[in-house]
C-alpha cells in the first residue's frame, strides 16, 4: 500500500510497507525509492512540513540509498489528519443550485478524522440512508501553524500542497435533523482523500478543471476560478479563529452538479463507482456500497 506526495517535478513521496511497516519516501521510478528518514534524520513519521519539502528539494536524492517494492494499492496521502475543516457552498453555481444566496463570510464546518480513507477505497451508505450525495473538492494540506495571519497573501505560505477530497454526504442529517451539516457529514468513510498530494509551488490553486463522474457519466464539471472564497482567504480567514497546524486537511467547497439538484435526484446507491478528478492531481475512484 502506498501514498503519493509529489514532492517536486522530478520526484514523488509517498508511503509504502517495508517488511511490515509503513514507511515514508521518494519514489526515484516505479519500482525504486528513498526513505525519507534516511533523508531527514530528524523526520518522526509524523505530520510534513513546508521546512520539510523544502530540505528534500535540495538534497542529492540520487546518492542515497533506495529500496525496491511494489505497488498494490493507493492510501490516503494524509493518514491521520489532526483536523478536517470544510467551506461550505463556496462555489457561486453551486450557491445558485442550492438555492441560496452567496454567503457573506464562509460557511464553515468539521468532520471527524475518523471519516479519512483512500482514494480507492469503498464508501460505505449508512444504514437506511437513502440520499447519499457526491461532492467533489479541492483540499488543502497545511504545512505550518497558522495563527491570526496578517493577509491573505501572507496566509498562502502556510499551504503544504493540494490533492482531491470527496465530501460525502448525507443529506438526511445533514439537512432535516436540526443543527450543524456535520450531522450528515462524518459517517465512516465519508472522506475519500488521493491520489497524491501536490506541492503548491506546481499548481495554481484558483485556476483548475474539477469534476466528478457517477458511473461513467460527468456530474460535475467546474473550475476552481468560480470559487467565491479563494484559497488564499479561506486560510486565512480560518487562522482569524482556529489555529491551523501541520497535517490539517482543509476543503474548499464543491461545483454545482451534486445529486441532490438533479431532476431526477441523482443519490448514491449500493454498485456506483464514483470518479472525482483535479487538473494537474489526478483521479480517484471509489466502490459505493
Amino acid at each position: 500500500m502506498c501514498s503519493v506526495l509529489k514532492a517536486t517535478e522530478d520526484y514523488e513521496i509517498r508511503e509504502i510497507v517495508l517488511s511490515g511497516n509503513e514507511e515514508q519516501c521518494v519514489f526515484l521510478d516505479d519500482k525504486s525509492a528513498v526513505l525519507l528518514k534516511d533523508l531527514i534524520p530528524t523526520y518522526d513519521s509524523s505530520y510534513l512540513t513546508n521546512e520539510q519539502i523544502n530540505q528534500i528539494e535540495l538534497l542529492e536524492l540520487d546518492k542515497a540509498p533506495r529500496v525496491s517494492f511494489e505497488v498494490s494499492k493507493t492510501k490516503s496521502p494524509v493518514a491521520t489528519p489532526r483536523k478536517i475543516i470544510y467551506v461550505g457552498l463556496n462555489y457561486q453555481k453551486h450557491a445558485i443550485e442550492m438555492g441560496i444566496d452567496a454567503p457573506t463570510e464562509p460557511i464553515v464546518f468539521m468532520k471527524s478524522p475518523k471519516t479519512m480513507v483512500g482514494g480507492f477505497d469503498k464508501i460505505v451508505i449508512p444504514s437506511n440512508s437513502k440520499k447519499t450525495d457526491y461532492e467533489v473538492e479541492l483540499a488543502i494540506i497545511i504545512g505550518e501553524h497558522a495563527l491570526y495571519e496578517n493577509s491573505p497573501k501572507d496566509a498562502l505560505n502556510c499551504i503544504l500542497s493540494y490533492t482531491i477530497s470527496q465530501d460525502i454526504s448525507e443529506r438526511e442529517w445533514q439537512l432535516k435533523k436540526g443543527g450543524q451539516w456535520m450531522k450528515g457529514k462524518s459517517f465512516p468513510t465519508f472522506n475519500p482523500l488521493g491520489p497524491c498530494i501536490v506541492t503548491r509551488d506546481e499548481l495554481d490553486g484558483d485556476n483548475f478543471k474539477i469534476w466528478s463522474k457517477v458511473n461513467g457519466a460527468v456530474c460535475q464539471d467546474s473550475n476552481t476560478n468560480d470559487l467565491i472564497f479563494d484559497i488564499r482567504f479561506c486560510i486565512w480567514y480560518l487562522s482569524q479563529f482556529i489555529e491551523l497546524e501541520p497535517g490539517d486537511v482543509v476543503n474548499t467547497g464543491t461545483p454545482e452538479g451534486v445529486g441532490m439538484s438533479r431532476t431526477p435526484s441523482g443519490f448514491l446507491k449500493p454498485g456506483d463507482i464514483l470518479e472525482s478528478g483535479i487538473e494537474g492531481i489526478g483521479t480517484i475512484k471509489n466502490l459505493v456500497c
